[in-house]
């Protein structure tokens, strides 16, 4: 059984979903998200940069989520939630799971780090141009789902796992409504019932005391 090692609005939420989608058994560790805690050499030992999520299977540990979702579909996936490598539609599957990533949730991911470490003293300035460069990434994604129902098509995959995190992130960050294609998008991914058994066991954790 894989363990999921998980704070509430981190990208732990990407193995939930997955999971779910692939009908794996998993169970999820609630991480302490103070800072004292995420500094400690017990939580260092799981993620040596005391971020969040980390991942275990078995005597193996990993701490990148994007590269725990990779690892995942090789080993379980049995071909699902990707299309067969080689073909040219695989890679556009890896271009959108590294955008989500690299591009876009770097984006957002910096205004979460800048309200965190400057939460007395946050620059305006600074966080405005964070969301002018997720709003760019907005507008990339208005244009690729254009006709489509997910990124590729009919074909849901785990591109749209890591996508539908950031699109998660965008929505606590900044505040404009999704432009059109966008939301027929994201209305997509949240009729899913893997999406929705992820979420139910995140409001779970965010209920524990």
């Amino acid at each position: 059984m894989l363990i999921i090692h998980h704070a509430p609005g981190t990208r732990g939420f990407r193995l939930i979903w997955l999971c779910e989608e692939l009908a794996l058994p998993y169970a999820v560790e609630k991480v302490d998200f103070s800072a004292e805690y995420r500094a400690s050499p017990h939580w260092r030992r799981m993620n040596p940069v005391g971020k969040v999520p980390a991942m275990v299977d078995g005597d193996f540990v990993m701490f990148e989520s994007g590269a725990m979702l990779q690892y995942v579909l090789e080993r379980y996936g049995q071909g699902r939630l990707q299309p067969p490598r080689g073909d040219t539609a695989y890679g556009t599957f890896l271009q959108w799971c590294w955008f989500a990533e690299a591009t876009f949730g770097r984006a957002t991911g910096e205004i979460a780090n800048h309200k965190r470490a400057f939460a007395a003293q946050p620059r305006a300035d600074a966080i405005e141009e964070m969301r002018d460069r997720a709003r760019a990434c907005v507008q990339a994604l208005e244009q690729a789902v254009t006709g489509r129902r997910y990124l590729l098509g009919d074909l849901f995959t785990a591109a749209d796992v890591m996508l539908g995190y950031t699109l998660q992130s965008f929505r606590r960050h900044v505040p404009d409504a999704f432009p059109p294609n966008v939301e027929t998008y994201w209305q997509a991914l949240g009729e899913r019932a893997g999406y929705r058994s992820a979420m139910a066991a995140e409001r779970s954790l965010k209920s524990e005391a």
